[in-house]
């Protein structure tokens, strides 16, 4: 994964206490989930018919910690502007 790859993004299946979404490359393979105080809202939100697109901003090695070492920016889409 390098900057600038585009990322899929995927809730939890509704029903989930604290739902987190998931980052997926395009081929299926994830990548890890966004941070709780972003799935806390965007998960639901999502759920609900919103729309988001993601891509990695910055990507570093395995000398960062894996919480750290992704970047990314996520543009939330209302259902009636895509």
């Amino acid at each position: 994964m390098e900057a600038g790859d585009v990322l899929v993004l995927i809730p939890d299946p509704p029903g989930q206490e604290d739902p987190e979404v998931w980052a997926h490359l395009p081929s299926g393979d994830p990548v890890g989930h966004l941070p709780p105080e972003i799935s806390s809202w965007l998960a639901p939100w999502m759920l609900r018919g919103g729309q988001a697109r993601a891509r990695a901003l910055r990507v570093h090695g395995v000398d960062v910690p894996s919480w750290r070492r992704v970047l990314v920016e996520v543009d939330c889409q209302d259902r009636h502007e895509v």
